[in-house]
């Protein structure tokens, strides 16, 4: 009898288990986590400049954790925010919260949790990450309902996803607003264009379906050509201040490699975008953005520790 009940207890306890890992595996396949690799790159950036070299683990560990936290969060608002707007989409309407494949409770459970992930990470950073924490939830829970009313959404994405160079610089250096700390607003800057442009890129998809549904956005606003040509010149400026960067740290050859590289990949990214051919977009803006971002990281790793700067 004994084996029995314990049998039982124990195949309630992996029917459980199996449940609550489904549960988050399907949250993360709603929030797309894989795309975390677009920011998270930009995050270390700022850490290893700030740092002139490799921080404390504790500043390394803290910030992964405060940086996957945010996206996480941020992606979390936008699903449960968007799910009536993107059942009216046909490019969404498969989305698993629109189709019920996953509960809203889920998301709402895995996007708190990861509010609470971020708020831990920021205490554990300092003082100064901490009352700046509030600002970055503003931005990383407002930005989802800002399509509604403007245009200008692009760039508040941008400027959401480019805190985490700017928290990171913030971590280890503890400070924000002296004469030094001007690469942690070159950074922003370079952030804020760099995904405000792509993200111009992604919404020409969605151009009518937004026009439709009453959303701001710069192709529903001015036209496709018209928002790719914004786009170009938002990555024109990227690269300016991935420059001006440069220039401020004196930062040796591997990194301008690196934005030769950035250079081609934006210009290959471009190319491969029409007015009248968007078929090759999701190549330009899932694969071609992680690269970029991951040698901007590897030209900054290669120049702080295996290049002298002198």
């Amino acid at each position: 009898m004994m084996q029995k009940v314990s049998g039982g207890w124990y195949s309630i306890v992996l029917w459980y288990n199996a449940s609550v890992l489904t549960k988050i595996r399907d949250f993360l396949e709603l929030i797309k986590f894989e795309h975390t690799i677009f920011a998270l790159p930009f995050a270390y950036v700022g850490m290893l400049l700030a740092a002139h070299g490799w921080p404390t683990w504790h500043q390394f560990v803290w910030i992964t954790v405060a940086m996957v936290g945010a996206r996480t969060l941020a992606m979390g608002v936008n699903r449960i925010a968007d799910r009536a707007l993107d059942a009216r989409n046909p490019r969404t309407a498969n989305r698993p919260l629109v189709t019920g494949r996953i509960a809203l409770s889920t998301a709402w459970g895995g996007t708190a949790a990861a509010g609470l992930v971020l708020g831990v990470a920021a205490w554990q950073l300092g003082p100064l990450p901490l009352k700046l924490l509030p600002g970055a939830l503003l931005f990383l829970v407002g930005y989802a309902f800002t399509k509604r009313f403007t245009w200008f959404s692009h760039f508040i994405l941008g400027f959401t996803d480019g805190l985490a160079p700017l928290g990171a610089w913030v971590a280890v250096c503890g400070s924000l607003f002296t004469a030094d700390d001007l690469p942690a607003w070159l950074l922003l800057g370079i952030v804020t264009l760099w995904i405000g442009g792509f993200d111009i890129i992604y919404a020409c998809q969605d151009a009518a379906a937004d026009r439709e549904l009453g959303l701001h956005a710069i192709p529903a606003r001015f036209g496709v050509p018209v928002a790719l040509a914004i786009s170009s010149l938002c990555h024109v400026g990227t690269l300016t201040l991935l420059i001006i960067l440069g220039q401020t740290l004196t930062l040796s050859w591997p990194y301008w490699l690196g934005l030769v590289v950035i250079a081609g990949l934006l210009i290959y990214e471009h190319s491969l975008v029409h007015p009248d051919d968007l078929s090759q977009l999701n190549v330009a803006f899932f694969n071609i953005n992680s690269y970029i971002s991951i040698t901007l990281l590897m030209g900054v790793l290669a120049t702080l520790f295996f290049v002298s700067t002198d």
